[in-house]
């Protein structure tokens, strides 16, 4: 009997160190090995996207989180716009044109960080969420990183 995970958490950090971990636990994910987007005979569990939770922060971003990787339905994006019409949280949405995941994430935190750095943001560091899509998933051809970072 096959099964499938809903979740995995890690405890990391921004540090060199938890981003080879993060790395590290995503191609587990990618490659089936944790069945979290695969059951564990390998099959591909359709309607199913991978999102990222970052929680439990130390303190802020330069401290330990959870970092808990989901297999989510449609419904949990619908939840995510919700809470951004209520304030609760900002959406932001990067993409990279040559389909590089890495470079709209980038893009992404960054400008998170700018605007926290600025004022333009209090973040509460409670949970924030990302969603990353590959080109090849995409209808324009482009990579795409959604970030829901909770806010005051």
């Amino acid at each position: 009997m096959a099964y499938k995970l809903k979740e995995v958490t890690i405890r990391t950090s921004n540090s060199e160190e938890g981003t080879k971990i993060i790395n590290e636990i995503w191609g587990d994910i990618t490659s089936g090995k944790l069945p979290l987007l695969f059951d564990s005979g390998h099959m591909f569990q359709k309607g199913v996207s991978p999102v990222s939770k970052y929680s439990n922060y130390s303190s802020d971003e330069s401290g330990d989180y959870d970092l808990t990787i989901m297999a989510v339905t449609a419904d949990f994006f619908g939840k995510m716009e919700t809470a951004v019409s209520k304030g609760l949280y900002k959406k932001y949405d990067e993409k990279d044109e040559n389909g590089e995941i890495g470079i709209c994430t980038r893009k992404a935190w960054e400008k998170v960080w700018r605007e926290q750095k600025s004022g333009d943001i209090k973040r509460v560091f409670t949970e924030d969420y990302e969603s990353t899509v590959p080109s090849e998933y995409t209808k324009d051809g482009k990579a795409h990183c959604y970030l829901y970072i909770a806010i005051q």
